[in-house]
């Protein structure tokens, strides 16, 4: 098919002309697909412009569709397998036509009933949009943009002993540590979640609390503006008492050691058995 029109995504397209099928939509004469008619309503006329969705039909037919799929190519997502047969699993993803995923694309056999986290793209070889559990390649392992304290989209790809490894923004790995959630998340579960920090080895930590970044943020700002008003020293370090970091910095002991762990990792500080040092 056209490489205007593209499969397994959303597409703006014009309505050219009727049939007994249904509605030809498209850019040109030689660059349409039909809209079949039992999604055609009476208030969609020629040269009107229609948001569509373009997949594959039973018969491998470039279709339209006005019906919302649980995700497009080049996205993740938590659907459930129907059917397993010959040919590979099937997951319902909202079409008629439900999804395929090769035995050759599946991490482990996939079991009908239950769900799993998959990739959308289309088959070089075949030209057939299809799914994939085996997601890392397809991650993008470009340095991240991301900026502190930026929203993202998360969905859990599975647990680990630190924690969550989920997917943000549909292209990069992140870890949300397991202090920063308050219940146990399943694999698929979406979240809107922030961005902790950007490691200077690539590696992205999220939270589920901005106020916590802020607040974080804000400690770090006093624990260096103490110790410049210090001769660069502090009494305090990761042993000291409860009391004495409540006492200076109104914070919890736990708070106050993720905060100066992170100046640490920034080389802004060392911690020295009595106390920390600016560098």
């Amino acid at each position: 098919m056209s490489q205007s029109i593209q499969l397994g995504k959303y597409n703006r397209l014009q309505v050219l002309s009727s049939n007994e099928y249904g509605l030809d939509l498209g850019f040109s004469v030689q660059d349409k697909v039909l809209l079949p008619n039992r999604y055609v309503e009476k208030s969609m006329l020629q040269e009107d412009w229609l948001d569509v969705f373009v997949y594959l039909d039973s018969e491998d037919r470039p279709t339209a569709t006005t019906e919302n799929p649980f995700a497009q190519v080049g996205q993740f997502a938590f659907l459930q397998c129907v059917e397993v047969n010959r040919i590979g699993a099937f997951l319902d993803w909202g079409l008629p036509k439900d999804l395929l995923v090769p035995f050759g694309q599946q991490f482990q056999p996939l079991q009908p009933g239950r769900s799993y986290l998959v990739y959308l793209y289309i088959d070089n070889a075949s030209q057939r949009l299809v799914a994939t559990t085996k997601l890392d390649k397809h991650l993008d392992k470009s340095p991240a943009s991301f900026s502190k304290g930026q929203e993202v989209k998360a969905v859990v790809r599975r647990k680990t002993d630190l924690g969550y490894l989920c997917i943000i923004n549909n292209s990069h790995s992140a870890l949300l540590f397991k202090d920063q959630t308050i219940k146990h998340l399943k694999v698929g579960t979406e979240l809107k979640a922030y961005i902790r920090e950007v490691r200077s080895d690539g590696k992205i930590n999220l939270s589920l609390n901005k106020g916590a970044i802020q607040a974080k943020d804000k400690l770090a700002s006093e624990i260096l503006s103490e110790l410049e008003d210090n001769n660069g020293f502090l009494p305090l370090n990761d042993k000291s008492a409860p009391e004495d970091i409540y006492r200076n910095f109104q914070v919890s002991k736990a708070v106050f050691k993720r905060t100066i762990g992170l100046l640490y990792k920034e080389r802004k500080i060392r911690i020295e058995s009595d106390g920390i040092y600016r560098l």
